[in-house]
């Protein structure tokens, strides 16, 4: 019988691996980022962590630290995104400006980026949203089929959102 073996991913074995370096969460944000952007594409890269109590977000990811920097709070409202994202767990697309629009208070600050399509990936432990990775790009960029590719990496961020600050 012949086995057919499949390859590792190199860009989830580059994101596994910084999980091992003493410099954390830096090394793991860092090599998502480029594996991220590498294999499904982003112009702004942004790592959100939820706090159900507040019923706030925090930022302690970006690739574009001038605009969006670590450590920006924001309120959610309640509504379709919250339910989706937060509640349900479910990555949210928005494939357009309106999309954006409709969606997102500071969709000018991200027009202005060159941005005008979104892939939140929901990060998922124990039945609840812990954070999300946040792709922007161009406008059509993500279909369902990213959402698939992200879902690996968004996991392989847990251990940076569950462990304590330093």
């Amino acid at each position: 019988m012949t086995r057919t073996k499949s390859k590792a991913d190199p860009w989830l074995c580059a994101v596994a691996a910084a999980q091992s370096s003493v410099d954390q969460p830096n090394a793991l944000f860092a090599a998502l980022d480029q594996a991220v952007k590498s294999a499904i594409g982003h112009k702004l890269f942004t790592i959100l962590t939820y706090d159900d109590a507040s019923g706030e977000a925090a930022r302690v990811y970006s690739n574009l630290p001038g605009p969006y920097p670590a450590g920006g709070r924001k309120r959610l409202a309640p509504g379709p995104w919250t339910e989706a994202v937060l509640d349900r767990g479910e990555a949210y697309i928005g494939r357009t400006q309106d999309d954006l629009r409709n969606v997102f208070s500071d969709h000018e600050l991200i027009a202005s980026l060159g941005c005008a399509s979104v892939l939140n990936m929901p990060v998922r432990w124990r039945g609840r949203t812990l954070g999300s990775l946040n792709l922007l790009h161009e406008a059509g960029w993500y279909d369902e089929d990213d959402v698939a590719a992200c879902l690996p990496f968004a996991q392989l961020t847990l251990p940076a959102l569950l462990a304590p600050a330093p």
